[in-house]
């Protein structure tokens, strides 16, 4: 049996994997820049050309102070944002004072709820304060399965703290989910950059 070996020794400065050795990438479908936006949503781009689906959010900052940026699924293009949820919710908390706490959050789970998903909690709207973080979605375009998703979030958020929240959970629903839709729970979205990726 042969083993199959990189081009060099340092992992870093791989330029090349060898045959039969397959790797990933992130294609980049769409971009949205938020300006006061009420939402932000990709009604293109998620088909069946993907199994995974990534959304990054980079340096987003809620028009009001502590909110929770949020997301939903549709199923009809963009038409209806509520596909049937469940889901988990869970933070890590760590201030500028040394006090620290990981915490399940009952408020931001969901049981069967068409309701938006949280993907932070009390986001701030201090001038250097920003949410930053992904969501992924697996399979969307399925007609056969549930649309498991998952995302890490950081927040520099109220009490001048590093917040980092991990939601995960299903779109209980068979049919293909091809609409994305993020909004804070109240207020707009003040500035921000939004990306949509395919995994290939």
């Amino acid at each position: 049996m042969s083993i199959n070996v990189c081009n060099d020794r340092s992992m870093a400065s791989i330029t090349s994997l060898p045959s039969g050795v397959a790797g990933s990438s992130l294609v980049l479908i769409s971009e949205q820049t938020a300006s006061s936006s009420s939402a932000i949503s990709f009604t293109s781009g998620i088909d069946s050309t993907y199994k995974e689906y990534i959304f990054k959010f980079i340096n987003i900052h809620p028009g009001t102070d502590d909110k929770t940026l949020q997301f939903n699924m549709s199923a009809d293009s963009g038409s209806n944002y509520n596909v049937t949820k469940t889901s988990s919710f869970f933070r890590v908390f760590h201030n500028e004072a040394d006090s620290a706490f990981l915490q399940y959050r009952t408020a931001e789970d969901l049981a069967q709820s068409t309701a938006f998903q949280s993907l932070t909690t009390g986001s701030s709207t201090m001038d250097d304060s920003s949410i930053n973080g992904q969501l992924h979605l697996f399979n969307p375009s399925s007609t056969t399965f549930v649309k498991h998703f998952i995302s890490t979030v950081i927040d520099y958020a109220n009490g001048s703290s590093a917040m980092t929240c991990f939601a995960s959970g299903y779109g209980n629903t068979t049919s293909a989910v091809d609409a994305i839709q993020f909004k804070m729970s109240s207020g707009n979205i003040d500035s921000g950059t939004f990306k949509l990726y395919g995994v290939v």
